[in-house]
């Protein structure tokens, strides 16, 4: 049996994923509901109708995405106490680079993150490398170019 893949979401993210969720199911509806164009215009496929079709192919293909997304999906929740000295999901981990530039990374989900927001995957290069890790442990990234860290600070909280 092959394993289906964990979807890693904070309550606002899941909160996103119900709302599409919820609106595709009406749009799929209401486009079921409303006149649906003729196969046949004269001798030729109508393009109003291969244009529905379309809408209808992708909408399902979406709601299915999503529909396994909703049964796959796990909470990312504040870790005990004890354990909030490690990166893990949902920490924002303050970091050094060599040059003393300081950079500030919420370690996400993928369906959640978005780099120029300072959220980055637990599945891109950084957050990989930075699981795990402590205060004062150092990771280095080669992907195009060659980028050392020292982390500075871990922290854990949920807006």
């Amino acid at each position: 049996m092959v394993q289906e893949k964990k979807f890693y979401l904070t309550e606002k993210g899941l909160e996103k994923i119900k709302k599409e969720y919820e609106n595709l199911q009406a749009l799929k509806l209401s486009k079921i509901k409303g006149e649906s164009p003729k196969i046949l215009h004269s001798e030729d496929l109508n393009p109003e109708y291969l244009s529905f079709r379309e809408d209808m192919s992708f909408i399902e293909a979406k709601i299915t995405e999503l529909e396994n997304v909703l049964k796959n999906v796990v909470l990312i929740k504040v870790p005990p106490k004890e354990k909030q000295n490690t990166v893990n999901l949902g920490a924002t981990v303050t970091l050094q680079e060599a040059d003393g530039q300081i950079n500030e990374f919420i370690i996400i989900g993928t369906l959640e993150a978005n780099p120029s927001e300072g959220k980055i995957s637990s599945e891109s290069p950084v957050g990989r490398a930075l699981l795990g890790k402590k205060v004062g442990d150092e990771i280095t990234i080669t992907s195009p170019i060659k980028v050392a860290y020292k982390i500075k600070k871990i922290k854990y909280h949920f807006t």
